[in-house]
């Protein structure tokens, strides 16, 4: 496993929905080729510098 990004820590530390959720894919991104970054305030992973995923919670879902 890949390193955590200390940013994305403190992000899913405060996140109030979808945690569970959001920890479980962060998981999941960190097992693949993907660099992990905090970009607009969300947690993103990128390919040779170019975004290829986001997670985010929303009210009723949480996305890829």
């Amino acid at each position: 496993m890949k390193r955590k990004h200390p940013d994305v820590d403190a992000y899913l530390a405060t996140a109030k929905k979808w945690q569970t959720e959001l920890k479980q894919l962060r998981t999941i991104m960190l097992d693949t080729p993907l660099t992990e970054e905090l970009k607009w305030g969300k947690p993103c992973y990128t390919f040779e510098n170019n975004n290829v995923v986001v997670l985010q919670g929303f009210k009723a879902f949480c996305a890829v």
